[in-house]
């Protein structure tokens, strides 16, 4: 199966120690069903039209999935009264690209910042070639959730969160996890994702032991 392009986004707030927001998927998901996972989707038509799709991706998924608005007018950076906006548009049948034009915004790109990018293992039915970004949480911005496709949210403290095996994430979620939670300072982290020039993707293998066992490796 080949697969299809989709981004993530890891949203910051606060800034030592500081905390991520993490949905859980319902338990009829298609795709990991009842596991905690950063907002994010595979691509669209629409996101086609930029330059970079995996970033129109990153910027329409998170709002569409969590109502964050990765995006700015000429007056500043996308505000609540903007969310609202948007959003009562695409309940309307808008696209939105078209529903952001109509607003007077574009796509804030610069605020993400691209760090890994994680291939799902070959033996899966279901694949996605998947590239994480880290931002900020906007200012003056709050969390309104999509009904159907959000079971629940919640702001995480990175370490606590990779350490608890208790808390349900897939591998590749889990391991991100893990790689951000190394520095509890917000800002420094950001600033090493951007002086990344190369990133290598991963594609994780799925072994299984002779007893039926399976366990999931990264290759070095």
């Amino acid at each position: 199966m080949e697969p299809k392009p989709a981004s993530t986004v890891l949203l910051l707030r606060g800034t030592s120690p500081w905390e991520v927001l993490m949905m859980r998927r319902p338990g009829g998901a298609e795709f990991a069903p009842g596991a905690h996972v950063f907002p994010g989707g595979s691509q669209h038509a629409e996101d086609h039209r930029f330059e970079d799709p995996f970033k129109a991706a990153a910027v329409r998924e998170v709002f569409e999935e969590l109502g964050i608005l990765l995006a700015r007018s000429r007056r500043g950076f996308a505000r609540a009264a903007d969310c609202d906006r948007v959003r009562w548009r695409l309940q309307h049948g808008v696209g939105f690209n078209m529903a952001l034009a109509e607003a007077g915004l574009e796509p804030a790109f610069d605020r993400l910042a691209y760090f890994a990018n994680v291939i799902t293992p070959i033996q899966l039915s279901r694949r996605f070639d998947t590239r994480f970004y880290i931002a900020r949480l906007p200012a003056g911005q709050e969390v309104h959730p999509q009904p159907g496709e959000v079971d629940a949210w919640l702001w995480v403290n990175p370490v606590q969160a990779a350490r608890d095996m208790g808390f349900n994430m897939v591998f590749a979620t889990r391991r991100i996890l893990e790689e951000v939670a190394a520095d509890p300072d917000a800002g420094r982290l950001i600033a090493k994702v951007r002086r990344r020039r190369r990133i290598r993707a991963v594609t994780p293998i799925v072994r299984i032991s002779e007893d039926g066992k399976f366990s999931v490796v990264v290759p070095s």
